[in-house]
């Protein structure tokens, strides 16, 4: 079983990003008709994190085209991926830096957000200069560290009243397992190719437990 998957690898890994981009949007659909519902602006944040993941992961299947300029596609793989973190981070704390949004004022383009954007190309930049994907590891490892503490810190204020502020935790908790992982199989383990098998599962079953959460807590909306 274990050679029949190391030959067919990139055939495997062709089905992984599909299966992660299709998640993705699905649960990009669904947040997005709970925000139209609950006008909560957490939800919305949260759906734009899956925008720029499944952006991320479709990138991340041209990548591997090689007639497509292959730096030019990493740059923008690592800018999706680092900015659906921002996202998810600004999705904890957006009632602190805009306690009163403006109603049709924009999630995607606006000055706060456009600072996020700057760091994300700024952290892949420098990946891509320094042939590493070090910067956007342990970028990502700090800021999921921060939103666990964060979404703990909500749960336990306003859990019983909130459900979704346990899902919020356990989902930043599997995130921060997820990045870490990849971070170890990248810098430590050279993506040893047993090792890469292991955080692609543990990949899709994050993704799925991410899009079973948001079923579960949007199902009576």
């Amino acid at each position: 079983m274990l050679e029949f998957i190391i030959e067919n690898r990139e055939i495997l890994k062709f089905f992984y990003t599909f299966a992660i981009a299709v998640i993705c949007a699905a649960i990009v659909i669904k947040t997005d008709r709970f925000f139209n519902l609950s006008f909560h602006q957490g939800i919305r944040y949260l759906r734009n994190a899956f925008l720029f993941y499944g952006i991320g992961f479709v990138i991340r299947g041209l990548v591997e085209l090689p007639f497509l300029p292959y730096k030019f596609l990493n740059v923008l793989f690592e800018f999706s991926l680092i900015t659906a973190g921002f996202f998810l981070l600004y999705s904890l704390l957006w009632k602190k830096i805009e306690p009163h949004p403006k109603e049709h004022e924009s999630s995607l383009f606006n000055i706060r957000i456009t600072v996020f954007y700057s760091l994300a190309l700024v952290i892949a930049l420098f990946d891509s200069l320094w042939q590493t994907y070090a910067f956007m590891f342990f970028s990502q490892i700090a800021l999921y560290i921060s939103a666990s503490i964060i979404s703990f810190q909500n749960y336990q204020n306003k859990g019983k009243q909130h459900k979704f502020l346990k899902f919020y935790f356990i989902a930043m908790i599997l995130s921060l397992v997820a990045w870490t992982s990849n971070a170890i199989a990248a810098l430590v383990f050279h993506w040893n190719q047993l090792t890469v098998i292991g955080v692609y599962v543990m990949n899709l079953i994050i993704f799925l437990l991410f899009l079973y959460g948001i079923i579960n807590v949007t199902r009576s909306k």
